[in-house]
């Protein structure tokens, strides 16, 4: 069964011992070309867009088994490791600032493998939609940090990006797959693990959010400037009841109940425990500019962000009734050892040993047809 989805890690520091960094990369362009050799650049794509066979992987080359460091490191090496040219597949982006550089990346190497100018607009549109959909419609209290765009020279593509929560120090990590995302906004995430839940996270990209979907539109196209009824205007904090009483104080009435002169009502109460600025409204007026024909066009457009998501998909439950999904969409192998000594220190002599039994088994597999399979064979007794 095919399997991609989020997995949550806890944060570790520190860097990998340079030792350790340079087996990571050549054990991982070994088993990358067995599998690429055997299987093809398809099969790479569902092993990697698999949260467990990815977690799998990151141990095999002897990563910590449940560090938030798994993902940078893992993807580092491969990102090292492949070259365009002789694998056919290359990993985009990156940590921080570099995963801003995708979308530029994607147009440098749509050359190299003589991809049109109409898909290198959808390859950058995918990129940019996973990374708004895991940051924004997905609202599980996690901020993306990194994206990995693995590109194929087919035009196929995978995902891999992560968020962390800096208050609990734990990352997670989505994944996407390109053959199976049929519609961005219909749960594309499957099979998802953690070791954490969250209580309540906003899910937009759900298929059970598809009708605040269409609300969501609706509200926008229809002039946002009606909503800001919805929403309080000064305080943030719990307003009382006392809080509008004209009084005179006494001794044994500290809350002036007894004894007040006049009682008036605010003019405005707010229905939402949230706010939207001026200046976040006016990104809603922009889109009503714009008046975007669906929900994917509305989320695309600049300054949609996930206070707006949210505020839309509450009016939709306030006004007609339409609740999104608040359910938080995530669910969670060595060979090595690890970096931090557990399971168990990695031993050097093993992870060589390792290297050249793989190499060996790809040079062997590259002979001919009889000879690759019995390679392969040979290859699972290692791993």
């Amino acid at each position: 069964m095919q399997r991609k989805g989020i997995t949550n890690l806890p944060l570790h520091s520190d860097h990998t011992p340079p030792w350790l960094w340079k087996r990571m990369v050549k054990l991982s362009a070994a088993i990358t070309e067995v599998i690429l050799e055997e299987y093809g650049h398809d099969e790479f794509l569902k092993r990697i867009s698999n949260p467990y066979w990815f977690q799998g992987f990151s141990c095999v080359i002897g990563f910590d088994w449940h560090s938030s460091g798994t993902t940078t490191t893992t993807c580092g090496a491969l990102r090292a490791s492949l070259n365009p040219e002789e694998h056919g597949i290359v990993v985009l982006g990156g940590k921080g600032k570099n995963s801003r550089k995708t979308p530029s990346q994607l147009e440098d190497v749509s050359s190299t493998f003589n991809l049109s100018s109409k898909k290198t607009d959808e390859l950058i549109q995918s990129s940019k939609l996973s990374a708004k959909i895991d940051n924004s419609c997905i609202q599980d209290t996690y901020t993306l940090y990194q994206h990995n765009f693995f590109l194929t020279e087919n035009g196929k593509w995978a995902v891999i990006q992560q968020g962390m929560n800096t208050d609990t120090c734990y990352a997670r990590r989505y994944h996407w797959l390109s053959t199976s995302v049929d519609d961005f906004l219909s749960s594309p995430h499957t099979a998802i693990e953690c070791n954490k839940k969250e209580d309540k996270s906003l899910d937009m990209s759900s298929k059970e959010s598809k009708e605040v979907q269409k609300i969501s539109v609706d509200l926008v196209n229809d002039n946002p400037e009606h909503l800001r009824t919805y929403f309080r205007r000064k305080d943030p904090k719990q307003t009382l009841l006392t809080d509008f009483f004209d009084f005179n104080e006494k001794d044994n009435d500290p809350t002036g109940f007894n004894n007040q002169v006049s009682f008036s009502m605010p003019s405005h109460h707010e229905v939402l425990d949230m706010d939207l600025s001026d200046r976040e409204f006016e990104v809603l007026r922009n889109a009503y500019e714009i008046q975007p024909s669906d929900y994917k066009e509305l989320i695309s457009l600049k300054g949609i962000g996930p206070k707006k998501i949210r505020a839309l998909a509450l009016i939709s439950d306030l006004v007609y009734g339409q609740k999104a999904s608040w359910e938080d969409p995530v669910k969670y192998s060595f060979a090595h050892g690890g970096k931090d000594g557990f399971p168990y220190p990695v031993d050097r002599e093993v992870y060589d040993h390792s290297i050249k039994t793989i190499q060996d088994a790809l040079n062997q597999a590259k002979i001919d047809n009889k000879e690759k399979y019995n390679a392969i064979k040979r290859l699972n007794k290692y791993l």
